[in-house]
């Protein structure tokens, strides 16, 4: 019996196949198909995300995290990157901290 996947997955995932006995079939992606790829894992992510709560949406929040981090990787970037850029629009345009719906805007 075998099932079907096609999807990325972590690096250690095949070897954790392997250690129930099992056999990961795998191919190595280029850097375009990887992201092509990394923005379907994140998409699948953002649902598991929406979908969990407590512990578990910690969960799916670092699987997001570690998504973002290769996929800045790919730019030429770190993480560390994305995060400052993320202070830096913090600083400029504020965080969600206060909560605030923007229900419209007036013209005068």
């Amino acid at each position: 019996m075998e099932r079907v996947y096609n999807k990325l997955v972590r690096d250690n995932i095949p070897s954790i196949i392997e250690s129930k006995g099992e056999i990961p079939v795998t191919t190595i992606l280029d850097d375009s198909t990887f992201k092509v790829e990394l923005e379907k894992k994140l998409n699948e992510e953002y649902h598991e995300v929406l979908e969990a709560s407590g512990d578990d949406r910690i969960e799916e929040l670092a699987d997001m995290l570690e998504i973002i981090r290769a996929l800045a990787k790919l730019e030429g970037r770190t993480l560390q990157d994305v995060i400052d850029c993320a202070d830096k629009k913090n600083e400029k345009r504020g965080a969600f901290e206060e909560k605030i719906f923007l229900e419209k805007v007036i013209e005068q």
